[in-house]
């Protein structure tokens, strides 16, 4: 059985040789260095999962670069995003997207935090982002947008509050991944794995879809098609085969 009694406070500790915690914490490792290495986040942007023995907790790194971060980095944290134990680690301020969207969403497992350069121009324009090729469908049929001027006005636009973070769980709705104005993108998935299958293949359709416009009109891909493209692409056996690549890239640990 795993314990969630750290052995140093507010670490996520295991006292049997293999469990669903041990590859919970073993997965966000690799997703976070995944996705530094796909220029998905750099030093900023934080992946977390939702704990698989208490659904009413999450596990996130402590506050460190996505590429760095370690077993030793993660956290448990209550849906209300209170630390679990007392740590002297510092803590994501923006950890409140988490906590709203695992408290909005049972079905989701893991969620990121991004700000992947090919999103940015969707997150500071009219332009719709919108699923341009099969793969790409992977990040949802529908990209909101959520302003959070609209709720908050003037502010520094990071998700530090729990209104915030509750306001950007709305505007996410159903689907799995949404905008926001001038910082970024939150994605959401039902697995470690599928998150970072639709965090990277969302950035990479906002690239195609760049380039596209440069060239005339964007064909988007029918909301028909963008859920069955997206239904294929998420079986075990297309996302195992991409996770298996992404991993022998970052080498992560065992």
């Amino acid at each position: 059985m795993v314990s969630d009694q750290p052995l140093r406070p507010g670490r996520a500790q295991l006292d049997s040789p293999s469990s669903e915690l041990d590859i919970a914490i073993a997965e966000i490792v690799s997703a976070s260095r995944i996705l530094a290495h796909e220029g998905i986040v750099d030093s900023f942007g934080h992946v977390s999962a939702r704990h698989p023995h208490h659904p009413d907790r999450y596990l996130m790194p402590r506050t460190r670069a996505a590429e760095l971060v370690t077993s030793e980095d993660i956290l448990v944290f209550t849906l209300d995003d209170a630390l679990v134990s007392a740590t002297d680690a510092r803590v994501f301020a923006e950890r409140s997207i988490h906590g709203a969207i695992y408290r909005a969403r049972p079905d989701v497992l893991a969620v990121c935090h991004h700000h992947a350069p090919t999103i940015m121009p969707f997150c500071t324009s009219d332009a719709e982002l919108v699923p341009v090729f099969h793969l790409g469908a992977t990040m949802g049929a529908t990209v909101p947008l959520w302003d959070s001027q609209n709720e908050f006005g003037d502010t520094n636009l990071i998700v530090s509050t729990h209104a915030q973070g509750d306001s950007l769980a709305r505007a996410l709705g159903p689907n799995w991944t949404v905008l926001m104005r001038g910082h970024g993108a939150t994605v959401a998935g039902r697995s470690i794995r599928e998150l970072t299958f639709r965090a990277i293949y969302g950035a990479r359709n906002a690239d195609v879809q760049l380039k596209a416009a440069q060239l005339g009109t964007v064909r988007r891909l029918t909301a028909a098609e963008a859920l069955s493209a997206a239904d294929f692409n998420l079986t075990p056996f297309a996302m195992d085969r991409a996770w298996e690549q992404w991993t022998r890239h970052v080498q992560p640990e065992a």
